[in-house]
């Protein structure tokens, strides 16, 4: 029987084979400092041997066992295990007695250090501690390659950490790696293998290790289908603009976080990621018809050049077009024809370019075939028979019979459901600056304006309201009602039925609203003077509450800017560098190596979050020249530094009210301070 170890001790232990294999702290490139984070609840398995030993050198055995203190499980080993440099036949791993045994099915490469990276996988059986950041490293060659780097992931957008992502390592001294790249054109990531791989944790932060001192052309992707490769389209990429030789770069501090349990380091490196679109194939992918006047085509990239299209028995005046998505790749064809004339199947065709084999645009002609159904719902069928539900005792058949016989003579039966329909967004209090507005399930065909009425209370008295009622120029069947409204006001807008007819010659029942107008002094206003880098400079300002944007203002220029009706509570103000003056966010190209456009969060006396209140008008001057002023690493570093500042408050925060929580239980229900659900809501509380 082994000899019990203290718990103080098993952790100490356990820390120290984390760290040693996980990161090893012995080299020249990092400083370690004291662990940080809070209380451990309970200890992830201990490692008992390894055969080979870790670090072996002129490794040549085809298995590799890994012995632990307790029976094993695995959890997600197919996304969490990866090697580096990743292996064509990935090893085979199973558990067996108290530990892992691997075994390598793939050729080796001569001279080079691998590591068996183990990420989440491995946990008890028991308990489901999970070991992060297990590790194994061999080297076939005469030495273990031991510098590293570390790096931080972000959304280019939203600047909010990425998780999980990969880190892709080529070493720019072999020669196929040199030739795939020039300035214009950079095809590494997309045809030749890394010779690193590294994988950034739950919080953004990565530390690659077993790295050459060569210079290194570095790529992030975010692996959204779990094959350990980038997907072209598909997955977020980010890269570097230059070469980075870990022997040349400065030294970072590095620890231990026990309440995360794996290593968190000081970024060298900044990534932000971007989903490069322009690698998209161009293709008619599907097709459906999802109603009786709607058919949709999906395209597999932006912008289809699209010479023509045809159904069979429809005239194209009949056909209205509307575009789905940003980049028009979605595109719905609605059918301005009476429904007895549209057949259960329509065909069609379509002319237009699509990419062949070597990925050049050819013209193509694609026959359709959009089929739909009618189906009779038990809900339509009830509602057909005057909304009676069907009995299933002859009792039960009797009665229901006797009250039918017994309603009034000439009593208006129960009409069916209107099939016309439309969500408005006229809320009880209305901010003006947003007016109301109609999301209609099908385009409208006809819109008698002067029908629409709507009337403004003053205390007893009413006045006729002129309104205008406009369909947005970017969404088909998005409308919006405005007026000249009055703060404080109440209105009553009554909209007849029959006012509305869409292309399926449906025509809407009666509406009727009542509302008031917002007041400005009971919300927040802020003014913004902005100052560009240059007169013609533009901007896109956003005003964020929590994840959600509330405010935007696009072409902003040298001048000032009042935000009115923002909700009392805490905000952030995030402002793209709008390099085109489009009014988007433009993101970047992989291949031709441009960046996405940049985004910064505004920062006001040492914070971001910016608190309104009630009647509150809060001034901020913003020096673009400052704010987007060239990119350094002690900048990202610093805000990084301030939102683990912030994570960590909300982490004793959290903490100190889970102890209130368990002191105010019955003394036989307590258990450890941080079992059960709140670990794991502690957790979710750090992974930005």
């Amino acid at each position: 029987m082994k000899p019990s170890v203290p718990k103080i001790a098993r952790f100490a232990a356990n820390v120290a084979v984390m760290l040693f294999f996980g990161m090893g702290f012995l080299f020249r490139c990092a400083n370690p400092i004291a662990p940080q984070g809070g209380p451990i609840d309970s200890l992830p398995p201990r490692l008992i041997d390894i055969r080979p030993a870790f670090g072996t050198t002129d490794f040549d055995a085809k298995r590799i066992y890994v012995e632990f203190d307790e029976y094993l499980q695995f959890k997600d080993q197919q996304k969490e295990f990866y090697t580096s440099p990743q292996m064509k036949t990935k090893p085979l791993i199973t558990l067996k007695g108290r530990g892992i045994q691997i075994d390598l099915k793939d050729t080796l490469y001569e001279n080079t250090t691998y590591s068996l990276n183990f990420g989440s996988s491995i946990a008890d059986n028991n308990e489901g501690n999970i070991l992060h950041g297990f590790r194994y490293v061999f080297s076939t060659g005469k030495e273990i390659d031991s510098l590293l780097m570390s790096g931080y992931t972000v959304d280019g957008n939203t600047k909010d950490s990425i998780g999980k992502t990969f880190l892709f390592f080529y070493d720019t001294t072999i020669d196929s790696i040199t030739r795939s790249f020039t300035p214009e054109y950079d095809s590494t990531l997309l045809l030749l293998p890394p010779q690193v791989v590294a994988r950034a944790q739950g919080n953004g932060i990565f530390v690659a290790e077993n790295l050459k001192p060569v210079p290194y052309r570095i790529y992030a992707f975010q692996d959204t289908n779990g094959n350990q490769a980038y997907d072209p389209g598909i997955d977020p990429v980010a890269f570097l603009d230059s070469l980075c030789n870990p022997s040349a770069m400065p030294s970072f501090d590095l620890w231990y976080d026990t309440l995360r349990r794996y290593v968190i380091a000081e970024p060298q490196l900044y990534f932000r990621l971007f989903k490069d679109e322009t690698f998209k194939r161009q293709r008619l992918a599907s097709s459906t018809r999802p109603l009786q006047h709607e058919a949709i085509l999906y395209f597999g990239a932006e912008k289809p050049d699209i010479e023509r299209i045809t159904f069979e028995g429809i005239d194209s005046t009949d056909v209205i077009t509307e575009y789905l998505s940003r980049g028009r790749d979605t595109i719905a064809y609605w059918f301005h024809v009476p429904s007895e004339q549209l057949p259960d199947t329509i065909k069609g065709e379509i002319v237009y370019f699509r990419h062949d084999s070597i990925n050049q645009l050819e013209r193509a002609t694609q026959q359709l075939n959009l089929v739909w159904k009618f189906v009779d719902t038990r809900s339509r069928r009830e509602r057909r028979e005057g909304a009676k539900t069907q009995t299933k005792t002859r009792e039960e058949q009797v009665q229901a019979e006797a009250q039918e016989e017994e309603k009034e003579e000439g009593k208006e039966d129960v009409k069916e459901e209107n099939p016309f329909r439309y969500r408005m967004d006229a809320p009880p209090m209305l901010n003006p600056e947003k007016n109301i507005s109609f999301d209609f399930d099908y385009p409208l065909t006809k819109v008698d304006t002067s029908q629409i009425q709507l009337i403004r209370r003053d205390g007893e008295r009413m006045f006729r309201v002129r309104s205008s009622l406009e369909r947005d120029t970017m969404r088909l069947r998005k409308w919006t009602l405005s007026a000249p409204w009055t703060a404080g006001q109440a209105y009553e807008l009554m909209i007849p039925a029959g006012t509305f007819t869409d292309v399926a010659g449906q025509q809407n029942d009666t509406i009727q609203t009542k509302f008031t107008i917002m007041t400005p002094e009971k919300y927040a206003t802020f003014i913004i003077r902005v100052k560009g880098k240059t007169p013609e400079s533009e901007y896109i300002i956003q005003v964020l509450k929590g994840n959600q944007m509330v405010k935007e203002l696009r072409h902003v220029r040298t001048g000032e800017y009042t935000l009115e009706y923002l909700e009392p509570g805490t905000v952030r103000i995030r402002i793209v560098e709008d390099g085109n003056g489009n009014g988007e966010w433009d993101r970047g190209n992989l291949i031709a190596r441009i960046q996405p456009e940049r985004v910064e969060i505004f920062s006001d006396k040492g914070t971001d979050e910016l608190v309104t209140k009630e009647g509150w008008t809060n001034d901020f001057e913003i020096d673009m020249e400052k704010l987007f002023a060239p990119l350094t690493m002690e900048n990202v570093v610093r805000e990084w530094q301030q939102k683990e500042a912030i994570r960590h408050q909300k982490i004793l925060e959290y903490l100190e009210e889970a102890r209130k929580r368990k002191r105010e239980q019955p003394r036989q229900q307590q258990g450890t301070p941080y079992q059960g659900a709140g670990m794991q809501d502690v957790r979710g509380l750090i992974k930005r």
